[in-house]
């Protein structure tokens, strides 16, 4: 069994620079130490988890419209388009985006927002759309699916509801 006299580097390490080690070998130190580190990790988790899949919700999504005049593209097919989608959306169909890429907007700098029936088609387009040099690509989490549910309105044939 090995004992902690047996290392005689021990006291040196723990005696080394004074009491600046020995802040960090007092174990009410170590734990507010990791208490520290845990909150901080807690505190940055959503805003890493979002830029993994670069969604936005709803309330995001009308900022980036009102303030920034974010562009709307609406990537379901026409005939779903037609029965609701958000004001000032371009539709612009998932099949056909690569070809239409450079006609989402007139400045590359302005944000776009992808928006498809529940984000999954959105989340694989904001790739290609960000490859085509648009500065700022976002996904509207949820969809046209998460918009209504909270409460935002719908273009529908001509009406907002």
């Amino acid at each position: 069994m090995l004992r902690l006299s047996q290392f005689s580097f021990l006291p040196f390490l723990l005696n080394f620079g004074g009491p600046d080690v020995k802040f960090f070998t007092n174990y009410t130190n170590i734990a507010l130490i990791v208490i520290a580190l845990v909150s901080g990790a807690l505190l940055l988790w959503p805003a890493i988890s979002r830029r993994g899949r670069g969604g936005i919700s709803a309330a995001e999504a009308t900022t980036l419209i009102n303030r920034r005049n974010a562009v709307i593209v609406d990537l379901r097919p026409a005939a779903e388009f037609a029965k609701g989608h958000l004001p000032q959306a371009r539709n612009i169909e998932f099949a056909e985006l690569q070809a239409k890429i450079g006609q989402i907007a007139k400045n590359k700098s302005n944000p776009v927002v992808l928006v498809c029936q529940t984000g999954q088609e959105s989340q694989r387009a904001s790739r290609a759309v960000s490859e085509a040099g648009y500065a700022e690509v976002h996904v509207l989490q949820g969809g046209v699916d998460a918009w209504q549910k909270a409460g935002m309105p719908v273009v529908k044939q001509g009406a907002v509801k």
